[in-house]
């Protein structure tokens, strides 16, 4: 399998360096020559296979001969060794819980999948490979969690002061060895831009052999695909499937769109935004209009310039009543969210993050456009503890059981650098620190 840059879609690359490099010099985004729907002999029986039995049909379709079928096998089965169940909280919603991994978020699909396949890709090289990634909070410690004391990787991860949760914080600053956290003085999206700005400095990623650990990672979105088949295996068949993603950056809903463009069977997926509603908007108006971001309960959603958009657009053909045909967007505050997160506790007795919350008000808000169509499926992207001062706040304090691999991180000592939002003290710091 080839892949070509969202910029230059007649120049292609091979999976390695689409994998490696993450970053087209051009600074567009790798997406895969061709995606042809899964073949008849899939299938046959695909309600009966496990998840990480789909994921190895799914990424041997999408990689073709770019990975060694036992290496790949091993690959899936390694990274994906955790259950990603449906609980079903009404009639016609339920909730595709996506924290049963190590970090308790739905980042450690792609993380585990991520750093096993660059484990194997570089399996004969002798350079230390650097991996960047920018975060709102769960995609740090997945990928912390992932690359930890793995060989001949080093991990730098930047995140915005005071803008992820307290044990967010700690899981991607307390691991140490060859995990560094920065902690920049400004928000997401302008660690998003510091992290661009040294792959498109070819010198500079050259010489520290860079590679992006963040959605922008082609390697990324296609384990998170997996996830969405096993949902739909697990509704009762002939259900149709209403996807209902809370999103930031677009990567999870990025990696829905591709699962259907396979051949899954999805009646509408639903972006479910905070505040920070340039899709949504966008969806409405037709005009794509990137705004700095702003701060919310929600904060993993916290993105004005989603990365991701581009490659919407290119699974859209670039035309936005197509993008309209995949999507609706709805977009709520924080004040909506809170009450949320309370009426599900009374009606559901289900405990449900910021994030997801603003996933369920988007599917009542659907169902009320939509009656009797479709079952939805809420994408819950992280354990509520993760955000433990807002569940406390709404819900009162120890009504949300903290699990223990969260709680042992409160007495740890966090350890990371302070640096501005500035993109050449940042490539700086690089140089000075790991050349």
């Amino acid at each position: 399998m080839k892949f070509y840059s969202t910029n230059s879609p007649n120049q292609f690359v091979d999976l390695k360096e689409a994998v490696l490099r993450s970053l087209p010099a051009d600074n567009g985004l790798y997406m895969p020559e061709k995606i042809e729907p899964l073949p008849d002999a899939f299938w046959e029986g695909w309600r009966e296979k496990s998840l990480s039995e789909l994921g190895f049909e799914i990424a041997r379709h999408l990689f073709q001969d770019g990975v060694e079928e036992s290496a790949l096998r091993q690959i899936v089965e390694d990274s994906i060794n955790f259950a990603a169940p449906v609980v079903k909280l009404d009639g016609q919603t339920s909730v595709l819980e996506l924290f049963h991994g190590p970090t308790l978020a739905f980042k450690d699909f792609g993380a585990r999948f991520m750093a096993r396949l660059m484990g194997w890709l570089t399996r004969d090289d002798e350079a230390m490979l650097t991996v960047l990634v920018a975060t709102s909070g769960d995609t740090g410690g997945a990928v912390a969690s992932a690359f930890h004391h793995v060989e001949g990787t080093r991990v730098i991860i930047l995140y915005p002061k005071g803008k992820v949760s307290g044990l967010q914080e700690k899981q991607l600053t307390t691991l140490g060895g060859n995990i560094t956290a920065l902690e920049i003085e400004g928000t997401f999206d302008d660690c998003q831009r510091m992290v661009k700005s040294a792959f498109l400095d070819r010198e500079l990623s050259t010489q520290l052999n860079l590679t992006s650990a963040n959605s922008i990672n082609i390697s990324r979105l296609v384990p998170q695909s997996f996830y969405y088949f096993d949902a739909v295996r697990q509704l009762p068949e002939g259900e149709e499937a209403v996807f209902v993603t809370p999103s930031g950056n677009f990567g999870n809903l990025t990696a829905g769109i591709l699962a259907a463009k396979l051949g899954l069977p999805v009646k509408q997926f639903i972006a479910a935004t905070n505040k920070n509603d340039v899709v949504p908007r966008y969806l409405a108006t037709g005009d794509y209009v990137p705004r700095p971001s702003e701060s919310t309960i929600s904060n993993a959603m916290d993105v004005g310039a989603p990365s991701n958009f581009v490659r919407l657009l290119e699974l859209s053909d670039r035309e936005h009543e197509q993008m309209k045909f995949w999507l609706k967007g709805y977009a709520f505050g924080d004040k909506e969210t809170r009450t949320a997160i309370k009426e599900i506790k009374d009606t559901a007795g289900y405990l449900m993050d910021p994030h997801g919350a603003v996933g369920w008000l988007a599917a009542k808000e659907w169902h009320s456009e939509n009656p009797g169509e479709g079952h939805a499926i809420v994408l819950e992207t992280a354990h509520p503890a993760k955000f433990i001062d807002v569940m406390d706040e709404e819900l009162g304090e120890g009504e949300t059981p903290i699990p223990d691999r969260l709680a042992i991180l409160e007495g740890a000592e966090k350890v990371a650098q302070l640096l501005p939002a500035d993109e050449e003290i940042f490539k700086s710091w690089l140089k000075e620190a790991l050349s």
